[in-house]
């Protein structure tokens, strides 16, 4: 083998597609930072197989309908049963056959950078994508568990696409829609996980906005969960119109008067 620099043997190893023989020479190259090239190179590919591995695993439900013949199929998932404030938010997506997204996986475990990263993918490829929003005021009036079963419904119906079947991340929907309830679906399902990460970029986005318009709140920050600081600033301020006022403990100060 011609020998390389360090700097070219790394631009050959993690900008192209190296051999198998080619990694073998460079077994035998006793330069430390070469050996130290090949080491990080192989955890790489290491990390690439199991990221594969993953989402082929997540896509069993898919592919078993596929195989059925079914071809749009529909991932449902919410985000927003718990905060005291902004809307619950959920988003239907059908996904091509051909999808492919390494790392895709329940929304609450993807860093920002990458949620806002694959919600831009998602969009690019997915053949259809729904997206409703009930905000708290209707929260209040029927309950967090109708609120979020009306999110879902309304999101499909949002679709451009008519699902052929459902894959829902724990719930039942009072559809016509074959359907299939999955517990922890975001984790189990590629299409109900791209639905969760729609979902929560949406209503993050939101409440990131309602934080500008509220500064005191700092919804940017909680997204409108009861944190310390927000529990704060309840006190402090009270509530606005996009507080549940049905939940605890608002529920308790609003029956105390204290605001």
């Amino acid at each position: 083998m011609t020998m390389k620099t360090i700097k070219e043997i790394e631009a050959s190893l993690f900008s192209e597609e190296v051999s198998v023989d080619f990694v073998a020479e460079l077994k035998l190259d006793d330069r430390l930072g070469v050996q130290k090239l090949v080491e990080r190179y192989e955890k790489q590919k290491q990390k690439e197989q199991e990221l594969h591995d993953d989402f082929i695993a997540m896509m069993t439900y898919e592919q078993t309908l596929f195989t059925q013949g079914v071809t749009y199929i529909a991932g449902v998932d919410e985000v927003g049963r718990g905060p005291l404030a902004g809307p619950v938010v959920s988003a239907a997506v059908i996904l091509p056959v051909d999808f492919y997204l390494p790392g895709l996986t329940d929304s609450k475990k993807l860093t920002k950078a990458k949620r806002d990263a694959f919600y831009d993918v998602i969009m690019d490829k997915a053949l259809a994508v729904g997206i409703a929003s009930i905000p708290a005021q209707t929260i209040d009036d029927v309950n967090i568990y109708q609120a979020t079963i009306k999110a879902m419904c309304e999101a499909i119906q949002a679709l451009q696409t008519k699902p052929e079947h459902l894959l829902v991340d724990a719930m039942k929907l009072p559809l016509a829609i074959p359907q299939t309830s999955i517990i922890k679906g975001d984790q189990k399902s590629i299409s109900i996980a791209a639905s969760s990460v729609i979902a929560k970029v949406t209503r993050d986005r939101y409440m990131e906005n309602l934080g500008k318009k509220f500064p005191q709140y700092r919804f940017e920050g909680n997204m409108g969960y009861g944190t310390k600081d927000h529990l704060k600033a309840i006190h402090t301020y009270g509530i606005i119109e996009e507080h549940r006022k049905s939940f605890s403990p608002i529920t308790e100060l609003t029956e105390n008067r204290l605001f």
